[in-house]
């Protein structure tokens, strides 16, 4: 045991002429059940962050692993889970790596389809970020607005899949099922009604002056510094870096369709929540134009596959521009039924990694504003 002369006091914080020490602190991990199992590891001078660094690992699932014994129907539900808020276009990703590698042409139906609902599936995405993110930083009222829309579309992505947040509809080879009928004329009519409901959130947050306060100029990430991470989606073109496979490198049709990308120059906290913001009313035009292509189209949603699917020996990479960024699945078979390796590329993962950049030098009030404009689901970083 120490004696006395041993101790020694040391004042801890900032001030004119007083010893001070930094002071670690250890922000998370959380609870699994709430929204983040993330660990900060900050090293604190007073109230100013030194250095931060984020530690993850705490909900590793081993889904990349589970992949290599399950056959290629059964992987759609584990990747469906990784992002639970992007389910539908995490199958997707899968779903287009095996029909690459077997060679599968999709049906023209399924094709327009699966864009109407990873359209839909963007906007719900985004609408929680867009609650969540207010209710964060102090703002309650907006999650209410936010709720009330993601219902009118989550009715919609119910009854077309039975699921409301692991909708499970994507097979190799197209749709689990042709969609019940009139859905593509209710699909319209609930994004109609979110459409003329979204300014009331819009008006209430965009340029609220407390909301302002609390994130312009604040967490600044410049284009170079996104693209050195591997940033992507709404956060790296909150920073300027056009970039959108949907326009870039586009798969199903998008190459038909014409897909404006939403970027601002700032590559601040408000600047990545607008990007999110008017991105959903892109999505919303983007929806109903597939809608419409869909009422145009007969034929089948899917393509009859023999009792065991087996892809031949080869590798592939399939990406999609999920809602939080680019999801890559790099896909490698052995001709067996099920993959030998598939390694996921999330965008949260990329994401995260910003944050030793990011938090270095800020307050530990904007550490909470910055965190949460990055726009992640942990899920998606331990996969």
């Amino acid at each position: 045991m120490a004696s006395m002369s041993d101790l020694r006091e040391v004042t801890v914080g900032t001030g004119a002429g007083l010893d001070t020490a930094d002071m670690v602190l250890n922000i998370g991990p959380q609870h699994p059940s709430t929204h983040g199992v993330l660990r900060l590891r900050l090293v604190l001078d007073g109230e100013r962050v030194v250095s931060c660094e984020p530690i993850i690992g705490y909900m590793h699932r081993g889904a990349e692993k589970l992949f290599e014994v399950r056959d290629y129907r059964q992987i759609i539900v584990l990747a469906n889970r990784h992002d639970w808020l992007s389910a539908f276009a995490n199958e997707l990703g899968v779903a287009l790596a095996v029909e690459r590698l077997m060679g599968i042409e999709v049906p023209e139906r399924a094709v327009w389809l699966r864009m109407a609902l990873a359209e839909l599936n963007r906007v719900l995405n985004h609408l929680m970020f867009l609650g969540s993110y207010p209710l964060e930083i102090g703002a309650i009222t907006p999650v209410f607005y936010a709720f009330r829309e993601r219902e009118t579309l989550q009715t919609v992505m119910e009854e077309v899949s039975g699921g409301r947040m692991h909708y499970m509809f994507n097979r190799v080879g197209g749709l689990k099922e042709e969609v019940p009928a009139g859905w593509t004329r209710r699909a319209r009519a609930a994004i109609g009604e979110v459409r003329r409901r979204l300014p009331d959130l819009d008006n209430l947050i965009r340029r609220n002056d407390i909301f302002l306060a609390r994130t312009v100029g604040v967490g600044v990430l410049t284009a170079e510094q996104a693209a050195a991470y591997g940033a992507s989606g709404p956060v790296a073109r909150a920073s300027g870096l056009d970039f959108d496979l949907r326009r870039d490198d586009p798969y199903l049709a998008y190459d038909e369709l014409s897909v404006p990308v939403v970027t601002k120059r700032a590559g601040d906290c408000h600047s990545r929540f607008e990007v999110l913001l008017d991105q959903v009313y892109v999505s919303l035009d983007l929806a109903q134009e597939c809608l419409d292509r869909v009422d145009r189209l007969t034929g089948p949603v899917n393509v009859r596959l023999p009792k065991v699917v087996k892809a031949p020996e080869g590798h592939t990479y399939a990406w999609t521009e999920n809602p939080l960024g680019i999801n890559g699945y790099y896909l490698v078979s052995r001709g067996e039924k099920t993959p030998w390796r598939m390694k996921l590329r999330t965008a949260s993962y990329a994401n995260v990694q910003a944050l030793t950049t990011l938090l270095p030098g800020c307050l530990v009030p904007d550490l909470i504003a910055i965190l949460g404009s990055m726009f992640f689901v942990v899920g998606d970083i331990d996969k």
